[in-house]
């Protein structure tokens, strides 16, 4: 790791240390979009590095219930809007888990921009319910549905080839991943665009509910 990296992070709280490589295992769902670069750079809450730099491609909204981590178990929603020109390379741009192990981890290994809020994920008469809060405020909140014959899935067919900036580094990773995916409907999503993009005005290319699935972040490449 760069060293001004490692002295900046003397500065964070005290966490647990886990180091990279990670094996994850849970369930998830992704919403599987196609941005315009007019609406990302005014909905997208795009970090400064990346404003007028959209090349385009797959984007992806993220619901991911670990069940087995180096950090324990937590929950996950994230976006990714697609690829930038910097690197030809896909960017989460906005993302929340529900424990600061995590958060702090994933800063330090991959440069992910996380933040902590609480987020419950309710089953329900073949519903869940997943939402994502601070105190009394919903920063986001969904409503999915699934179901059908299971077909296999991994990041062969939706791929992630990161790149992420986090205090003045470069960071590179392409994380791997496989499970069993069944088609979804995701209803009623609602966010507080305070926290996160707001999508109800965009319709998703197709959205999967994946149970159970293994993935793994490897170490990061590292440019400063």
């Amino acid at each position: 790791m760069p060293e001004n990296h490692q002295i900046s992070l003397k500065n964070q709280k005290l966490y647990k240390k886990a180091s990279a490589p990670w094996k994850l295992e849970g369930e998830g769902i992704i919403l599987v979009y196609k941005f315009s670069e007019k609406w990302l750079e005014n909905h997208g809450d795009l970090p400064d590095h990346l404003k007028g730099n959209f090349k385009g491609g797959l984007g992806y909204l993220m619901l991911v219930n670990y069940k087995s981590s180096p950090v324990g178990l937590y929950k996950e929603l994230l976006f990714i809007p697609g690829k930038f020109s910097l690197y030809n390379k896909q960017s989460i741009t906005k993302i929340y888990v529900s424990t600061e192990v995590s958060t702090q981890n994933g800063r330090s290994n991959w440069g992910i921009p996380k933040q902590t809020l609480a987020i419950s994920w309710e089953k329900n008469k073949g519903k869940e319910l997943i939402q994502v809060t601070d105190g009394d405020k919903i920063a986001f909140s969904c409503e999915v549905n699934f179901g059908g014959i299971p077909f296999p899935l991994s990041t062969s067919f939706l791929p992630i080839d990161l790149h992420q900036r986090w205090d003045g580094v470069d960071f590179f990773t392409k994380p791997s991943g496989h499970g069993w995916g069944k088609l979804a409907k995701v209803k009623n999503i609602n966010s507080d665009p305070d926290y996160f993009p707001d999508l109800t005005s965009k319709k998703p290319l197709f959205a999967v509910k994946i149970s159970p699935f293994h993935i793994e972040f490897p170490k990061a490449k590292y440019a400063v």
